[in-house]
């Protein structure tokens, strides 16, 4: 009898018990850049906001927008007018009140902070006034198709004002929002460290008392800390290693096709680097996109599993411009361009990330640019210090991977509209700004489609970026973690999920 009370004793101390606290450790393929939503570039930095900083709406898998912190939503008659109905009882992660002040003051941040990269984004937007408390109106020159879908990204992240205001453009040192995770410090090169947010208005479902995130830039270390427990998830996984997870039971594997894609951006205009042979001439840029084969570059750097492109959507897109098909390689006619550019040999230096992806990407490009004629130079860089380089135009030809946007304009705009934030190019042609104003123009489907059609046609005859593939995003994680799902952003939604 007393074996039996005492183990009941037991029992009931053990189950009044709370839940041990868990820490999940995230294994990144870079070290994110500013973590600041306005300032910030980098994909990874936008895995990291995910347990940072909510948005006023979000996506689902399958691209629908749906709530967070805007409950709902509606356009005035003249699609010139966007009001939202913000969620009650929501806190910065200094306490501070969520409303629609704040909103005002983030969308108008991002419009006018030096170095923004939100300013293309919300290029329409004119003005935001504050209805009430929790009612803003956001106001623009136009009918502008993309912004609901842009308030799913950065441009809807929301930041605390008092800290914005406090912190400046040194923001990103300490970064305070509202999502379900606070900031608790960073390492550069070594670590990211969030922890739970108890003031967060969907706690219930968030169940990691701490998130730590560690960049790996090399695929086969970050694959290998997963498989000794150093980590519980990574993204990015290298394609050639997706049969080792899918058999092995202590892991788990994902997958989706990305919105993004794989790209090489030519500086024709952007600085003095524009004058190189590449640079300056269209002919040598079609003969070296007509030097690779983008099926072998899937082959060897990602075991098929991407998807050969050459436009910022994947063909099996239903906004992919049909009337402008991926090109077949033909060395002949590539060396037939040189011949004619009065430049057989030319050479190309091209920087690269040193992702894995991407220097493999780089070499697969230099030895069959080769064939051609051409002596591509590689230059390898740290990822953000080569980002730091497309924005000054220091740099010839560089690899660049771009994540997505869930509409077209978001892969488009920024990257080839005359002086935006994202065009490292350079390009600047008044009849390709009229098409790509006119697709943001009508929320018509069919009307914008054709405006991205006219846009392609301009863009793959300039060739500033030679589109690639779109790959897979993948993933591989501890086969005891639960709630995961995957989403074409490529992103985690880390509330739901947890570690049995």
């Amino acid at each position: 009898m007393l074996k039996r009370t005492l183990f009941a004793a037991l029992l009931a101390s053990a189950m009044a018990m709370p839940a041990a606290a868990q820490t999940l450790k995230f294994g990144l393929a870079e070290d994110p850049d500013a973590l600041d939503p306005t300032l910030a570039r980098t994909f990874v930095s936008r895995v990291v906001f995910s347990a940072l900083c909510d948005k006023l709406v979000d996506i689902a898998p399958d691209l629908s927008v749906v709530p967070q912190l805007a409950t709902e939503w509606s356009w005035s008659a003249d699609n010139k007018a966007l009001t939202m109905k913000l969620r009650p009882g929501v806190t910065f992660h200094d306490g501070e009140k969520f409303d629609a002040e704040a909103v005002k003051y983030n969308i108008e941040r991002h419009k006018t902070m030096q170095g923004s990269q939100r300013r293309g984004e919300l290029s329409a937007v004119t003005t935001v006034d504050v209805v009430d408390p929790l009612t803003v109106k956001i106001n623009t020159s136009a009918p502008f198709a993309p912004l609901l879908a842009t308030l799913t990204d950065r441009a809807g992240m929301m930041i605390s004002p008092k800290a914005g205001a406090a912190l400046g453009d040194k923001f990103a040192t300490a970064p305070v929002c509202a999502g379900p995770f606070k900031f608790v410090e960073r390492v550069a090169q070594d670590r990211i460290v969030v922890e739970k947010y108890d003031g967060y208005w969907n706690k219930a479902n968030v169940h990691f008392s701490r998130i730590e995130f560690r960049p790996f830039i090399d695929a086969t270390v970050r694959f290998a800390n997963l498989r000794s427990g150093q980590l519980d998830i990574l993204e990015r996984l290298a394609a050639t290693d997706a049969a080792a997870v899918q058999k092995d039971k202590k892991l788990k594997f994902g997958s989706i096709t990305e919105i993004g894609y794989y790209g090489i951006t030519i500086n024709i205009g952007k600085s003095d680097k524009a004058k190189s042979p590449i640079g300056s001439n269209a002919k040598i840029r079609e003969a070296l996109e007509l030097s690779l084969d983008r099926q072998g570059i899937n082959q060897v750097v990602f075991d098929g599993l991407a998807t050969p492109g050459n436009q910022w959507v994947a063909p099996s897109n239903a906004n992919y411009a049909k009337a402008v098909p991926v090109p077949k390689r033909d060395v002949a006619k590539a060396k037939q361009l040189l011949k004619e550019a009065g430049n057989p040999n030319p050479v190309v230096n091209l920087v690269t990330p040193t992702t894995t992806d991407a220097r493999n990407i780089a070499q697969v490009v230099q030895a069959m640019a080769k064939e051609a004629g051409f002596d591509v130079r590689i230059q390898a860089t740290e990822f953000a210090t080569s980002l730091n380089m497309a924005d000054k135009g220091d740099f010839e030809a560089y690899i660049l991977a771009w994540s997505g946007r869930p509409d077209p304009d978001g892969n488009l705009y920024s990257f080839h509209g005359c002086k935006q934030p994202l065009n490292y190019s350079g390009l600047c042609n008044p009849a390709l700004d009229e098409v790509l104003n006119d697709s943001r123009l009508t929320t018509d489907i069919v009307q914008r489609r054709k405006a991205w059609e006219s846009a392609a046609k301009i863009v793959l005859a300039e060739r500033p970026i030679i589109y690639l593939l779109h790959r897979k995003w993948l993933w591989a994680y501890n086969a005891k973690l639960t709630g995961f799902k995957e989403y074409p952003d490529g992103l985690l939604r880390f509330t739901g999920m947890k570690l049995s």
